[in-house]
């Protein structure tokens, strides 16, 4: 069996996270720190290409020059961003996973699942949640946990929509989510947190693995109207935003234009790994 590699930063929680699961699911993997060993310029193009992402997509930048580099604007080449990886390796996101069922950056740390076989019992990481298995659901199987949590179900049959269950890897249901994509937009709806799971710290990983799937089909940017949760949705980023300065293509859904209340608070962040 062809090793997993992980490239590797010891001082990143997620990245720990990552190797901790990838230990107990599994043969021991080979482990690279990148920032003494980082992978060579052709092999992050490789990376990238992998995971179906630009290469700009593997930059981080808070705690590195990603600013002061001005990595972030417009039309910067593969070559710019190479020779500043060559020079300062913290810009490297981490961790990166190269198994055999494809390479993945691993934020939030849940995506691993994507490339390994769970451990069927129930884990948690560092910060003592647990790790979360997504799986694409249908209206049909959606609509009773919407209907229980008081969540519009009018429009969850009409095409465009994305929806997922979440589970703990011992298999307990623990919350549900969707989005719809409209161009580099999503509108995130349809979050709920089962009763029993409340509390744990399954909230803020479900909404960012929600917004990792919707990243990884386009979107850069996240909006979603919420009546009575907004105090939770600010502590994951988002901030309130004036309907007059949605796009176009998000005020006119449904949930937007129709189903939400004129008094619930809409909200918007970007969606970086």
């Amino acid at each position: 069996m062809t090793a997993i590699t992980i490239y590797h930063n010891p001082a990143c929680g997620t990245s720990s996270n990552v190797l901790a699961l990838l230990r107990r699911a599994g043969p021991e993997p080979r482990v690279i720190e990148y920032l003494t060993t980082p992978p060579s310029g052709a092999e992050l193009v490789d990376f990238a290409a992998r995971m179906g992402l630009p290469l700009k997509a593997l930059l981080r930048e808070k705690g590195t020059p990603f600013e002061a580099l001005d990595l972030g604007r417009a039309g910067i080449t593969d070559a710019e961003i190479l020779a500043a990886i060559a020079e300062h390796p913290i810009l490297i996101n981490r961790p990166i996973v190269v198994a055999p069922a494809g390479v993945r950056l691993c934020r939030p740390s849940d995506v691993v699942l994507d490339l390994i076989d769970a451990p069927r019992e129930r884990l948690t990481k560092d910060d003592d949640a647990p790790y979360l298995k997504d799986e694409p659901v249908g209206a049909a199987e959606i609509a009773a946990p919407l209907q229980a949590a008081g969540l519009h179900i009018e429009d969850i049959a009409e095409p465009g929509r994305s929806f997922f269950r979440y589970r703990t890897l011992d298999g307990a249901t623990v919350g549900w989510g969707g989005f719809e994509i409209h161009g580099a937009d999503a509108l995130l709806r349809s979050i709920v947190v089962e009763p029993p799971a409340r509390g744990t710290r399954i909230g803020r990983n479900l909404v960012a693995l929600l917004m990792r799937r919707a990243f990884d089909r386009g979107a850069t940017r996240a909006y979603l109207a919420t009546r009575d949760a907004a105090p939770f949705f600010a502590a994951c980023g988002f901030k309130p935003i004036a309907r007059e300065a949605l796009p176009p293509a998000i005020a006119a859904t449904r949930q937007l234009a129709d189903l939400c209340p004129a008094s619930a608070t809409v909200m918007s962040r970007r969606i970086t790994l």
